[in-house]
């Protein structure tokens, strides 16, 4: 009889373990299954359907037999017509398993050990783990509440060092909602000519989700072009996130490695999900501005209430998030949101997932009627404090 070793985890896992937010919304769920009423409004999914015409392309792309290996780099059609509305040439795309492989894949293929990569807090919570797993080191700026969540140019230049390989931004931001501004970014870009080793990566997703004026980062700065990674998918516009389909436009020299990464992890994204894509990206594009005023309404409806409740919420530009301050008597995020889980049953995520403390993060991607009884709960709890 053979006796099992003992598991040895890889030292680069240290510190990454599940995302606090699937943690949060696992138990959440794991609580309705115990008959407790739970609100949760932590997840960043857009509770819209999928538009028909996306799911009839991949029904029909299924029925047509478009079930082989497709291309690691993605299907050409695809690639095509994404290249086409960003004015590159195809070679200069990959389609990705998600806008997060995207990063993994840019992550791996660039970075050495101890190379450095900039990111600001509030950030999405897997930058640091992705960055960590390649072999970087990330470096957290702090964007505060009064500052816009956005980080200024004197920030960056005091974080640049000689081990900077990667700046990354994300407008508008999961969790803030801060948007940069035209201007703002070509604040940032004037600064980063003068570092020609370090490159961007600008994280757009929720590029459709902006309440404002969207200005890509490649359009703000095209001389940066050659260093700079936009990071896209249908996730979060088009209600596709189980589809699971993202992409990265960059230099042909970046693209090119990014896929020989992917060849070796999941080769090329799913062919029918691709389909659904590119039935998504080049078919009726209405329905973006619709469901971006439904979710502005609802945005409206959350600071209205959390500020009437007492807590200090900022008006997100974009995104479906809001990232409120904590109360003054319970300004601990974690300490906050466990409260109000298990005396309200709302389920939300503590700031310091997303490397920022005493803040918390709620999602208005819900219905109006969910989000005013959570409201209504959050409210209570802040008011027996």
């Amino acid at each position: 009889m053979t006796v099992p070793t003992e598991f040895r985890r890889a030292q680069r896992l240290d510190g990454i373990e599940l995302s606090e937010i699937v943690q949060i919304t696992e138990r959440a769920a794991a609580l309705r299954n115990q008959g407790v009423d739970v609100i949760a409004l932590s997840t960043g999914e857009p509770d819209f359907p999928t538009p028909p015409h996306v799911v009839e392309a991949a029904h029909r792309a299924a029925l047509e037999g478009d079930t082989r290996y497709p291309a690691t780099a993605g299907k050409p059609a695809l690639r095509e017509a994404i290249a086409a509305q960003a004015g590159v040439e195809p070679a200069q795309v990959v389609i990705s398993t998600g806008a997060k492989q995207v990063l993994a894949n840019a992550m791996l293929a660039t970075l050495d050990p101890g190379d450095e990569v900039i990111m600001c807090a509030p950030f999405w919570t897997s930058y640091a783990d992705i960055v960590r797993l390649a072999g970087g080191v990330p470096v957290v700026l702090s964007a505060r509440l009064d500052q816009g969540f956005k980080v200024t140019p004197d920030q960056l230049e005091d974080a640049i060092t000689t081990r900077t390989r990667w700046v990354m931004l994300n407008s508008p931001s999961n969790p803030s909602g801060a948007t940069y501004s035209a201007e703002e970014l070509r604040a940032l870009a004037n600064l980063l000519l003068a570092y020609p080793n370090v490159w961007v990566l600008s994280d757009e997703i929720y590029e459709h989700l902006s309440y404002v004026l969207f200005t890509s980062f490649a359009k703000a700065a095209p001389e940066l072009t050659d260093r700079l990674l936009t990071v896209n998918g249908v996730s979060k516009a088009y209600s596709m996130t189980g589809w699971r389909i993202g992409w990265g436009i960059g230099p042909q020299l970046l693209i090119r490695a990014m896929i020989a990464v992917q060849g070796q992890v999941t080769s090329g994204a799913c062919s029918i999900a691709q389909a659904a894509a590119l039935a998504a990206v080049t078919g009726p594009q209405d329905l973006l501005a619709e469901r971006r005023e439904a979710m502005r309404a609802r945005r409206d409806l959350v600071v209205a209430g959390l500020n009437e409740a007492g807590l200090e919420c900022q008006t997100p530009e974009g995104a479906f998030y809001v990232f409120p301050k904590c109360p003054a008597a319970m300004p601990d995020a974690p300490t906050f949101c466990r409260h109000l889980l298990d005396a309200e049953g709302v389920a939300l995520v503590p700031g310091r997932a997303f490397g920022m403390g005493g803040h918390f993060r709620l999602s208005f991607a819900y219905g109006t009627e969910t989000l005013e009884a959570g409201l209504a709960r959050i409210a209570r709890a802040v008011a027996g404090l």
